[in-house]
Formats: structure tokens, sequence, C-alpha cells
């Protein structure tokens, strides 16, 4: 059957229907690559827009195109300068067709229509039209096309050409037609399918907003915060979690000197996920006379952690720079435990600074009788507004007049509205740019404890529920049905099978993207989800669409790249409102995998001239580094061929033996048992998650990938047998040299490894079933190279890779090679890159958590759907493109955040002594040893005895451990109890293998000093006494 871009599949008769259902997963597969060709350009390679004034001339295109009125001007003139050479009749015959020559520039397909998709290529010199039409100019009006050619290059050289064609009808279309039927003129204009939607925001089959990136900075370690000065300089201001603020000009490039380095005073670790460090940073709103910033970060005190909000001045040498000896504490909050630090900073329109604070920590709100939330005595888990003006010589800060519970003798003063979990990124609403609707609405992510994330819109003396109720569900159910509680419910709640742990985003008003006005966008740390809401004026309700990255057509724009790192830590928004998202690919303090990213909407901008802002003139002490984006733009890829998927064996240049390597379908089923058997030595990790728990340890040469795309697939059937892509070459016949070729060669890396890979057990082919987008998500998805059609539009299918925990030191396997370039790594790795691959010790452990309960655990197995990416400095994570159309439950195994408790469950506490004596305490063990209670030991399904799943001897038999507030210092119980000195890493979420549910849990809430010499003496719940299951084992690494 033959397939045309863009267009519907056309149903026919199929006379050899053996295998009817993966026929119809094939089709949507094509489908999806037929409508990611739909590409509207224009000539300058960029999007087609709305001209600020309607066109005279070419009015087909006043709506949407890629003329304005300056630009129709000229076609007008051009056309009116050809006429004059026409009596009367042939300006009838032969006007239509030079004026719809000429307005195709017009045309928001005028890259298509002139082979100008690829500014490396040369243009054709006339747009292409269908074939019947060029027959119809030809037979009515072809001694015209030397006038439409003679401002073009020589005259004589275009005499000769067109006195050679214009008799052969056949030369004549063959200069002039467009072999793609879809795209050609006229057809172009009367196509249902690539007119249907042009110029809105644009969607995939399964309604998921397309959008693409631009990269804006890199290398940066957790980069928590962006905000601007609103000075008209354009600078944006970048914070990193260890405590740096870097200030960016508007041409990308950084000043080397730090705005502010609180390092030697925040508190934070390299451990991966840990909440507290530098959190936010906000500059008065009038900054450039006021000249104060204000930042919220942690400390410790005597021991005593704390949240630390403090006041620093601009220097008066140095306008890039805040003076470190002028801090100022504006406010302390005692924090009882190291996570639900909240972190939010801003100030409102009304010219008040609001501040974000977590509900305390632990699990469920713990705290007296309502807990934090509900206690309008304390400052935790409360939204808290003070005026911080006029306060040089006086107290650091007042209470506003109007403040909800002011006159409350039970309530905090500070206290705006409350209720709250521990939110993570807020932001206010500009307004309209047109008529200034919702100017000053505030919005915040609020992190959930084990169903629900939520967004709410915050309002004066607001209950937002907590911890009574979790989104629109309830938690306490005590406290939810107290009448009294008259709280206000989240615009959008959305379930864990989605993401684990919202950021909060921004309402888009900016000037560069008109279709995303009012559209509030947003994400989710744990998933790495981009989303989004819009608001139905007339009733109220907020439309949810998720975002997902264009395809490598959609996205072929300058400077455009559509992947991205998947632990989305932040939002932000610049001085002209445009919108961006910060994120990492290791979510530690110290790893420099942080990167800015512009979203940018390709199917439509802004006319030109509109949005042309000049920052003013900045003062520059010190030196300037210059921004190199380090990702490959999507305009750069070489297009890439697959034949049908077929068994091949993989050529290396080693000497290990070659075997294939099958895809695998991720689909982690509900708390699968684990069965291992051990037959090789421990292999790195690879770069995605198995299917089932039962593994076994195979040797596997792999080949070094093409560059990744990301094509987003909601319902696939993968095979088990893929092939390297071949090399093709397909050239369309050159005509003046003005067409171009459509396909390249695809060349493989020239690089081979061996990588000792884990394989696990998965069924030779999966489907997985797309489900409704508010409640569940259409999450199936594979890579492998795409087939690419002559047109050059490929189809991408993803595959994935099984991924093994490493030995100590921690480390992740990256490929040898992305876009065809290989990576790098630093100094103190060993790596070889012909013959195998060894990677980078990593200094991150899971002993906490990260940003509102961010789980994972960086040596657990990575989604197919993401790596981490190279950075400009020694320590360079892996990454493939994030297609945003996420696998259900990958991020299951990530446990940098809290366990997910039950809600009907206390958080009670209890301490023992240790137990002493003999008989019942005591057991056999291996060698005829006696086993006291209490006694541990790690089980690895490699024989390690280092490393392992912790068990504990309890009551004659050994149980499993829970992860929750299981830290590195009860680790190093548990390491010094087996021998060692320490705990080099504590491995939450069944990172070290899970248990088989004959083996009870007996111990929960582990809390150490890390002096105790059982885990018996820690703080803990009562043996046997836990709310969660053999997924959330804690496992350690002792050295």
């Amino acid at each position: 059957m033959t397939l045309q871009p863009c267009n519907l599949v056309q149903r026919r008769n199929l006379h050899h229907t053996i295998f009817p259902y993966l026929l119809l997963s094939v089709l949507l597969l094509l489908l999806q690559a037929w409508w990611g060709s739909c590409h509207p350009q224009c000539l300058d390679y960029k999007p087609p827009f709305e001209p600020r004034q309607p066109l005279a001339f070419c009015k087909e295109y006043s709506k949407f195109g890629c003329c304005d009125l300056q630009k129709d001007e000229e076609v007008s003139v051009k056309f009116y300068t050809i006429m004059e050479n026409f009596d009367h009749s042939g300006y009838v015959t032969c006007g239509k067709y030079i004026r719809n020559i000429l307005c195709q520039e017009c045309s928001p397909y005028a890259a298509h229509l002139y082979d100008a998709e690829d500014a490396n290529t040369p243009m054709r010199l006339l747009p292409g039209l269908c074939e019947d039409y060029c027959s119809d100019y030809w037979h009515q009006c072809r001694y015209t096309l030397s006038l439409l050619l003679e401002d073009m290059g020589s005259p004589q050289q275009f005499a000769n050409l067109t006195a050679t064609i214009e008799e052969d009808r056949r030369k004549f279309c063959d200069f002039l037609v467009l072999k793609d039927k879809q795209y050609c003129y006229p057809n172009v204009l009367t196509n249902a399918d690539l007119n249907a939607n042009l110029g809105l925001v644009r969607e995939d089959p399964q309604g998921c907003l397309e959008l693409c990136l631009q990269e804006v900075a890199n290398g940066l370690r957790n980069p928590v915060a962006m905000i601007h000065a609103d000075d008209g300089t354009h600078r944006i201001f970048v914070a990193e979690q260890l405590g740096y603020v870097w200030v960016y000009l508007a041409n990308g490039s950084r000043i080397d000197r730090p705005f502010l380095n609180l390092t030697r005073a925040v508190l934070t670790s390299p451990w991966a996920g840990d909440e507290r460090g530098f959190l936010c940073i906000a500059l008065h709103p009038r900054f450039t006379t006021v000249r104060k910033a204000y930042v919220y970060y942690s400390v410790s005190i005597k021991k005593e952690e704390r949240i630390r909000i403090s006041e620093f001045t601009l220097s008066t040498h140095d306008e890039n720079q805040l003076d470190h000896s002028s801090e100022r504490t504006i406010l302390e909050v005692v924090e009882p435990a190291s996570n639900h630090n909240g972190g939010q900073l801003l100030f409102g329109h009304d010219g008040y600074l609001y501040i974000f604070i977590g509900d305390g920590g632990r699990a469920g709100d713990p705290f007296g009788k309502f807990g934090n939330s509900q206690n309008k005595s304390v400052l935790l888990g409360k939204v808290l507004r003070v005026d911080v003006d006029n306060n040089d010589d006086g107290a650091p800060y007042s209470i506003p007049s109007d403040n909800p519970f002011l006159g409350d003798k039970e309530a905090r003063p500070e206290i705006y509205a409350y209720g709250v979990r521990n939110m993570w990124r807020c932001s206010i609403d500009r307004g309209d740019p047109a008529t200034g609707r919702g100017r000053g609405r505030m919005f915040c992510g609020d992190v959930g404890q084990n169903k629900y994330e939520e967004v709410d819109l915050i309002v004066k003396g607001g209950n937002y529920g907590w911890r009574a109720k979790e989104g629109f569900s309830c938690y306490d159910r005590k406290l939810c049905q107290n009448s009294s509680l008259d709280d206000i419910l989240p615009i959008f709640a959305y379930p864990h099978k989605l993401g684990k742990s919202v950021t909060g985003g921004y309402i888009y008003r900016g000037c560069q993207m008109p279709n995303l006005n009012g559209r509030y966008i947003f994400g989710d740390f744990m998933s790495g989800r981009l989303m989004s809401l819009k608001e139905n004026v007339s009733t109220g309700e907020w439309q949810y669409h998720e975002i997902c990255m264009g395809t490598d057509q959609t996205c072929r724009f300058p400077k455009l790249i559509n992947s991205y790192y998947k632990y989305i830590i932040s939002f932000a928004e610049d001085e002209a409102g445009e919108l961006y998202f910060l994120a990492t690919g290791v979510p530690s303090a110290t790893a420099r995998a942080g990167v800015i990213y512009k979203i940018v909407d390709p199917s439509r901008r802004a006319p030109p001239g509109k949005c042309i802002i000049k920052p003013s003139h900045v003062q520059i002490k010190g030196k300037l580094i210059h921004f190199h984006p380090k990702e490959e733009f999507v305009i750069n890829k070489k297009p890439t061929t697959t034949a049908v998927p077929t068994t091949t064996t993989r050529k290396t240049t080693t000497t290990t033996k070659r075997t294939q390597r099958k895809p695998i379908i991720i689909i982690k089923p509900p708390m699968p048992t684990r069965k291992t058997i051990r037959k090789t030595q421990l292999a790195p990790p690879t770069t995605a998650t198995a299917t089932t728990r039962k593994t076994t340890t195979t040797t596997t040469t792999t080949k070094p990938t093409l560059p990744p795309t990301t094509a987003t697939t909601r319902k696939t059937t993968t095979t088990t047998k893929p092939t390297l892509p071949p090399t093709t070459a397909t050239t369309r016949k050159p005509i003046l040299q003005t067409t171009r070729k459509t396909m390249r060669k695809t060349t493989l890396p020239p690089t081979t490894s061996t990588v000792k890979a884990t394989t696990r057990k998965t069924t030779p082919a999966t489907t997985i079933k797309p489900t409704t987008l508010r409640t569940t998500v259409q999450m199936a998805m594979a890579t492998t190279p795409g087939t690419t059609t002559p047109s050059g539009y490929r189809t991408t299918v993803m595959t994935a890779v099984s991924s093994r925990i490493a030995q100590t030191p921690i480390i992740t396997t990256r490929p040898t090679r992305r876009h065809g370039r290989p990576l790098q790594y630093p100094p103190s790795t060993t790596f070889q890159p012909s013959t195998s691959t060894q990677l980078p010790p990593s200094p991150f452990t899971t002993s906490s958590t990260h940003y509102p309960d961010h789980p994972g655990a960086l040596t657990t197995p990575r989604p197919p759907y993401w790596s981490q990416k190279p950075t400009v400095f020694s320590y360079k994570p892996q990454r493939p493109p994030i297609n945003t159309m996420l696998p259900k439950t990958q991020e299951e195994k990530l446990g940098l955040g809290e366990k997910l408790e039950s809600a009907g469950e206390g958080n009670q506490i209890y301490k023992r002594p240790r137990v002493r004596g003999r008989g019942r305490g005591y057991k056999r063990g291996r060698g005829g040893r006696r086993l006291r209670v209490g006694s541990v030991r790690l089980v690895s399904a490699d024989g390690l005895s280092d490393r392992g799943r912790v068990e504990i001897f309890i009551r004659g038999e050994w149980g499993t451990v829970c992860d929750d507030l299981f830290t590195s210092k009860a680790g190093t119980v548990v390491c010094r109890q087996m021998g060692f000195t320490t705990a080099v890493a504590v491995m939450k979420r069944a990172a070290l293998g899970e248990a088989d549910n004959s083996v009870r849990i007996f111990l929960d809430d582990v809390e150490c000093e890390g002096g105790e010499r059982s885990l018996l003496e820690c703080k803990r719940s009562r043996v046997g006494k836990h709310n969660c299951s053999h997924g959330e084992d804690v496992g350690v690494i002792c050295r």
C-alpha cells in the first residue's frame, strides 16, 4: 500500500490478514511517522505567523503564513512588473498562474514548496507545483517561465534553459513539479489533514502537545531557581543547590564571578536526593533602587537544622555581585526532619514577600494532634506574607495590615494560607497581555504523600486541606470528615501513575509563542513528564494536556532540540515572559549535569518585529564565559534508515564472543518476586529498566547506537529481533542545482565497546494499551532506528535494554557514543572505547530525599526515554532523549524520596533496648555459629559480601528492613556489624533486590545516630509493624 505524508491511513482490502493485531500496531506507528512529516516552515527557516496587518495582495495568507505586509508588497511589485509584458488577454489568462506561483513565498509550507527545509542545501528557484496544475500552466502560459526567472541570475543563462524546456511538457514539468503530491501547489491548500489545525499548537494522534526546546545553559549543579531583575538588562540569575548564584547576560554568556556564594553556610550534601541546600532567591521588585536580594537556604546551628531567610544588599562596586558581608537574617524556622523544606520565595504584585515552608518532614505530618499544617500557631506547612520594605533601622520585617489571621491570638500573624504539605515552585501570573485577565494569581505545585500530586491557586486565608486531604481524596479520614475544615480544593490533581513529585510552573504570558498564552506549564520531577493546563473561561475548569517532544521533523528549526534531562527541578520565566525549565540528569548538588531549557512552540511564532528586545548595558567586572550548547541540534541530525527488523549479529573490534541483544519492553508488574541466578561476576548497568525480577547475568557485545530520536509512541508492538540500520542513499534528479539530496548515507559510529549487561526475561512482543489522559498514561514506548522515506521523514520506534547495579564505587553505564559523537569521561575513569566500558565513580547515595519527596537512586536502572547527558565538565552522565510519553512505573525504583505511607497508618516511634542473653535469642548460622537477635546480613544476588539487601535476625528468622527514614547513619550501623568501617551508599526501593513474599518485614521507620550496636537500638517502629512492601527493601554498600 502506498503511504503519503500527513495523510490518514486509508483502509484497503487485506487479502492475507494472518496477523491483524500486528498489522494494526504497525499502521499506528506509520501513521505517527506521516503525521510527524507535516512541517509548516518559512523560507527564513522559522515557523509561520499571523501578520500584524492583513495582506493586500496574497490575501489567502492573511490569517497565517510567512509574509508580513512589507513582504506582501514586494511580491505585489514583482507581479505587476512581470505583467507589464502582457496585453489584456494575456493578463487574464496568465495572471492567475504568475500570482499563485509568486505568492507561495507566503505559504506556511513555503520551505517545503521551495525545498528549503535544510538550510545547508540549495533552494528551488520556483515553488513545487502539482502535476495537473503544471500541465495546465504549460498549455496556457508556458512562455512566462523566463519572466519568473529573469531576476534570479544571468538572463542569458535562463533564456537558454527556458528555450530548451518550454517546448517539451515533460521537461517543463520535471523542472517545476514537486513529487510529493500532498505538499505541492495547489494540493497543499486543499489537503484537509494539513490545514485542519494549521497554526495551532501541534498535537500527536493521542492529543499530546508537541513542543521543542532550546538549550540555554549547561554544566550546572542542581539548578534550583532562575529569576530576573526586571531592570531592562534581561540578565538571568541562576541558583545552584550548593549555594552559588550565577549571572547570565542576554547573549547567553556567564560572568565568571558568582553573584552570591553561600557554600560555606549552606547545609547540603553530595548524596543524590538531599532536599536541603540553597533553595531559592528573590530580588526586590524595585531592585534598581532598593538593591536588595532575599535567599532561602538550610543551615545547621548546634546540630539543629533550620530554614533561614536572609537579606543581602547589592555591592556598591559591582552590580553583578551581592555584598556578602551585608547578610541580615529575616526569619529562621526549626526543621524537625531533613525533608519537606519547602523552598519558595517570591514577591507578589502587592509588593509583599511570600514565603512557602513545608510541613516539617517525615510522613503524614505526624506532629501534634492535627499536624503542623493545620496548626496555625506554628509556621511549618504555611504560606507566609511579610513586608520587608523600610526595615533598615527596625525589625527585619513587619506584618501587612490585611494579613488574614492578624487578629487571631492563637495564630501567627505572618500566615497568609495554611494546610500545605510541601509546595515546590510557585509563580505569579502576569495577566493576559491584551486584557490583563488573571494578573496577580498565585499558582503552586504541592507535592503529595502516596497517591496524588496537586496544583493549587493560593488565596488569602485559604486552607489547602493537608493532612486531612491529599489532592481531592481524604488522607486522614477523621480530619477529612470535620465540617469545620472548609478547605480549598486544587485546580488539578494527578495520580502517581503520571508522576510522584510535582514541580510547579508558570502561566505563559510571553510574546514569542502566542499559542501558549494562558497555558499553565508544569512538570514532575520523578517521571520527567511535562504537562499543561488551560482554563475554560466560561466554566472555570482547567483542561489537561500532556506535552511531548516534537519529532525530528517537527523541531527541524535552527538551534532547536527535542530531548531533555529527566529530573525537572524548577520552572522559570525571563524578563520578556518566555518560559524555561531547569533539569538535571543526576539529582545531586555536586553533579554538573544541570541544564536550562527554553520552551519553544514550533507551530507558530509572533510576527517579525513584534518581540524585539534591546537589553540595557551591563557593566562587567571579571571575565565572560561564553555558552556552548552540548546537545546536537535537530536540524543538524543526519537522517537514519532502518530495514524491517531481522536477526543480526553486531560486529565488534574486540575479541569478546559476539552475542545478540534482544529488545525489552518495560512493564513492571506490581510487586513481583525476585529470583536470581548467578552465572558471572556482577556487571555494570546498562541504560534501561527490566521487565520482571527474574534475572540471569550474560555477556553482551554492544555497538554504539545511532543518534537518539524522540518520536512519542502511545501504543506500540515491539518485536524481539532488531537490526542495525542499513546504509541507504536516495537523491532527487538535479535541476539547475536547485534541488537537494533528501537522504544522506547513514554511518554508524566507528568505535565499539563490550559491556557486561544483565538481561531480564520478557515476552517476545508486548503491547501497552493507551488509557485515559486524566487518570492514567499512555505509556508504551520503545526506540529503534526509524525507517526513512525518500522525503527524509522518519519513523522512530524506541527499544530498551536491561540495567544492573554495579560494583563499588557506585557507577552508571553510559553509551559509548551519542548523536555520533564519542562521550568524554573524567580523568579518573579507566575507559577504553574499543574494548570495554568503565565508568567514573559517583559519590552519590540515596540516604535522604531530594526536592519534595523526589525518590530515586543513581545506581537504579534508568528508563529508556531518558538518560544523563555529557556536560562541559569532567563529570559526564549519559543521556538518551525524553519522549515524555513515559513507561508506567519505571520511576518506582528511583528511591530519592520518602516511602509512600498508607493513609491510615500513624507514624509511631518505639525505642527498644538491646536484646541480651541467650536461649531463644540464638540460632545456628553457617559453620555452626550461633546467631544473636539483631544480627544482620547482606543478601546479594551476586554473592558479594560488601553489599546487598539488609536482613535482620529476629524471633528465630531473617526479615527485611524498610527504607523509610533509613539514612547513611543506619547503614553504618549495619556495616559495622558486618565488620566494615562505614556505609558508602544506602540503596532504596529494593535497588539491591527485593525479598520473596515468604520473607517477613521486621523493621520500619529506622532512625539511627550512627553509634548503635544494632538496628534494634535505633528509634524505630515495633518489630513487624510497618506500612511498606518488599518493593521498599533497603540495601547498603559497605566499605
